[in-house]
């Protein structure tokens, strides 16, 4: 859901951007994602087409940016990041209150709404800070 929220918002700002998700495990190689984040995003008229991948280390030089959902999923980045990596790594919530983005998968569908409006201030807010630095 982060992947395709952050591409909309940043496509609805006209920002030419390469947005991409991986997991820190390998559990769903190759799965669509979860029907309920499907329905959330189209609900939302958000675009979802991806399969689920393993983050690599070619990750870290590939992309300007690595955002962890959570802290367990930073450390774990954290030590895989190659001593060549170019990559910021960081906690997506550290861009707006530092709040880790919770796993509905177990949950109740409120969750999956809950998450997504979280993706959508979070984007915003990766966004404002890269989009402002890289302008100045």
């Amino acid at each position: 859901m982060g992947e395709a929220v952050l591409q909309h918002i940043a496509n609805q700002r006209g920002l030419d951007v390469t947005v991409d998700s991986a997991g820190t495990a390998g559990y769903h190689i190759g799965e669509e994602p979860d029907e309920r984040t499907v329905a959330t995003c189209k609900k939302h008229g958000v675009p979802i087409n991806s399969y689920a991948r393993q983050v690599a280390t070619s990750d870290f030089t590939k992309f300007a940016h690595i955002l962890a959902s959570d802290e367990n999923n930073l450390r774990h980045l954290e030590s895989i990041k190659p001593a060549n990596a170019t990559a910021s790594v960081r906690l997506w919530g550290s861009y707006l209150d530092g709040k880790p983005i919770p796993d509905p998968y177990y949950g109740r569908a409120s969750g999956f709404e809950n998450v997504y409006h979280q993706c959508v201030s979070l984007s915003n807010a990766f966004l404002d800070e890269v989009v402002g630095k890289e302008d100045s």
